[in-house]
């Protein structure tokens, strides 16, 4: 699986959560700030990757 599909799935996890957290969960809104900072991170990882064949061209 490559980190686009990776990035996706993690976004798509976050959902229910998400609406939780808006209803007013707590937990449910560490949950979500916590997965955003692993999409951060794995887009991080995606922009490197980007500028890496960048690079190599």
């Amino acid at each position: 699986m490559d980190r686009l599909d990776q990035l996706q799935q993690a976004i798509e996890a976050i959902r229910e959560d998400y609406n939780k957290a808006k209803g007013g969960n707590k937990a449910a809104g560490t949950r979500v700030r916590k997965a955003m900072q692993d999409v951060k991170n794995l887009a991080q990882e995606i922009r490197q990757e980007m500028l890496e064949v960048r690079t190599d061209e």
